[in-house]
């Protein structure tokens, strides 16, 4: 305590002799008023170095780097084929996807396949009991031979002119009926046998052996056939004209990490009111097998291609006041020492397609010109500029 009274005696003495306190005596000192004091002023001389710095900066932008030329990079336009795609999402399908239904009632006596067994068209798959029409049909069958009997002998009759004509067309009546009948019976036979529409595989046996099935309301099977698969998508309206039948297709699905290449197969030629949109339809290969009904599919279609396009990066462009975009153009380049010098004009642009960061230059840009890409947002018109190596 004895010294703290001995300094704040003697640093007033200090000041008022010329002497200045440091900012560690200042605080030592406890007085506040002097530390606040000295605060401001060291505040108020990083406010004028910061103006000095400024000064020379703008000093520096407005004459030095006029006179040297900011450091920009540059490339050379060419024009090059230009392919733009349109993404969209839809599911795989096929249309030999199937669930086979019991044509008659009865007790399903046998089941011929088991699940994933690949089947050809046509190969039984079931047979279900039919009531007894087999041993109808045998029946029929002997009346059917009297009948036919009957009628032979009264054609051969009739031709001699013998007997009535009603009797002859009473027997081919009789003969042609039982025929009928036959034919009916056999046909409705055909149904407790239950064999595959088209060749595929059987995905599931959802009756089993024993059960009692009903015509139209009880599933049999599952049958699929991989190999006819496609991808139905709907597309706006506003590309109707650019995709077609033809149009190419890039097919990728991301759960398998598999893509293949593809053409529209089938375009609607109904737009759907609701959202304004028309189905095409992609076929799909399935080589590996990997590929199922429902399986999520990401494409990109070719909506527009242009042979001849003049491409240029989108982070090269800018835009005015007026709302006009533009790019830099390097001219009058010339040798200088290590690097190259050129001027910065401004070339109003008309802007097409974008596609991976690249947009499509429809007008203000030729073959040949020289656009500047690094600096490009940085330079201003007429202004020396140096390019890089």
């Amino acid at each position: 305590m004895k010294n703290k009274f001995i300094y704040l005696v003697i640093a007033p003495l200090l000041i008022a002799c010329g002497g200045e306190a440091t900012i560690d005596e200042l605080i030592a000192s406890g007085d506040t008023s002097a530390i606040a004091t000295k605060k401001t002023e060291l505040l108020n001389q990083k406010k004028e170095l910061e103006d000095e710095i400024k000064a020379i900066e703008k000093y520096l932008d407005e004459n030095v780097e006029k006179r040297e030329g900011a450091l920009v990079t540059t490339a050379t336009v060419n024009d090059t084929l230009f392919t733009h795609y349109i993404e969209l999402q839809g599911s795989v399908d096929t249309k030999q996807n199937i669930t086979l239904m019991a044509e008659s009632a009865g007790v399903l006596t046998n089941v011929y396949v088991t699940e994933g067994q690949r089947v050809t068209k046509g190969q039984r798959l079931a047979k279900i009991d039919d009531g007894g029409i087999a041993q109808q049909i045998e029946q029929m069958k002997v009346q059917a031979q009297l009948a036919k009997t009957t009628f032979e002998r009264q054609q051969r009759l009739w031709d001699q002119n013998i007997g009535s004509e009603i009797q002859y067309l009473q027997a081919k009546a009789n003969y042609e009926s039982q025929q009928n009948a036959i034919n009916s019976m056999q046909q409705q036979l055909a149904k407790s046998v239950v064999t595959a529409p088209f060749t595929g595989v059987i995905d599931d046996v959802i009756t089993e052996q024993g059960n009692v099935v009903s015509p139209g309301m009880t599933p049999l099977f599952r049958l699929v056939n991989l190999n006819d698969m496609y991808i139905e998508v709907e597309v706006p309206e506003t590309y109707i004209t650019a995709i077609k039948e033809g149009t190419q297709v890039n097919v990728d699905f991301p759960v398998l990490g598999e893509q293949m290449e593809s053409k529209v197969r089938q375009s609607s030629s109904f737009i759907n009111p609701a959202n304004r949109s028309f189905k095409i339809e992609i076929p799909v290969t399935n080589e590996s097998g990997n590929v199922k009904p429902n399986l999520t599919a990401r494409l990109k279609i070719n909506d527009y291609t242009s042979e001849n396009a003049i491409l240029i990066p989108l982070a090269v462009i800018n835009e005015n006041q007026d709302g006009d975009q533009y790019v830099m153009i390097a001219t009058d380049i010339t040798e200088n020492g290590e690097y190259r010098t050129a001027i910065a004009k401004r070339r109003l642009i008309t802007a097409g397609k974008t596609s991976d960061n690249m947009v499509e230059i429809l007008e203000g840009i030729n073959p040949g010109d020289v656009i500047i890409v690094e600096g490009a947002r940085s330079v201003k018109e007429d202004q020396q500029v140096r390019i890089k190596a």
